[in-house]
């Protein structure tokens, strides 16, 4: 399948039902033992939005992920899509494109964007993140200096195969045990709410072949 007939049809399925929990469920983590993470949010989740920019080099289908920083926070160190929370007055897509050039640099103007998967939850940081689909022509990344350690150049295809979805037990927040399900891109593992909204945009173009 060429890059364009691939773009039009994750355009036209985007428009009908999505998958949601059904992709997301598969990818969550789960305790190990008696701990258990708890996490009280007294405010409505904050809006924010996520990019998951498609593009084709050497004629692989590829999307950028990024490295965040160590710092003092939920997703300190974490493998995630550029994105980030809303400004006042923006829909999704303006979030998503704003994050995507302040984190990697690209160019706005020139993102075309296919569509939205499902809004998730973000049960650490109480963000409602809607994951915005979208393709660009030759990207140029540039990583922002403060945000992001490294961009890693993700392909699509691998993403798709069966083996693809490993696990292993990990330690979240410096102290939970979890069972987590995960991708191996580009030896860091992608797991948590990134993996989940991946997992529903593989489970979709898995059904387009």
């Amino acid at each position: 399948m060429t890059f364009e007939a691939l773009k039009q049809k994750i355009a036209e399925r985007l428009l009908k039902e999505l998958p949601g929990a059904l992709a997301h469920e598969p990818m969550r983590a789960t305790p190990i033992g008696s701990v258990i993470p708890k996490f009280e949010h007294k405010l409505p989740p904050r809006p924010g939005s996520v990019l998951i920019l498609l593009y084709e080099e050497d004629g692989i289908v590829k999307f950028p992920l990024i490295k965040r920083p160590e710092y003092t926070g939920a997703h300190s160190g974490q493998i995630s899509l550029p994105g980030g929370k809303a400004e006042a007055g923006e829909d999704y897509i303006q979030t998503a494109l704003r994050e995507g050039h302040e984190e990697i640099g690209i160019d706005a103007s020139q993102v075309n964007v296919l569509g939205r998967l499902s809004n998730f939850f973000v049960i650490p940081s109480n963000f409602m993140v809607t994951p915005v689909v979208a393709t660009m022509e030759k990207p140029m990344f540039t990583p922002d200096a403060r945000e992001v350690v490294r961009i890693l150049s993700c392909n699509l295809f691998d993403l798709l195969r069966e083996e693809a979805v490993l696990q292993k037990e990990i330690i979240a927040a410096g102290q939970y045990r979890m069972m987590a399900p995960y991708f191996d891109i580009e030896s860091e593992i992608v797991w948590g709410a990134t993996a989940m909204m991946l997992n529903e945009l593989r489970l979709i173009v898995r059904e387009l072949e």
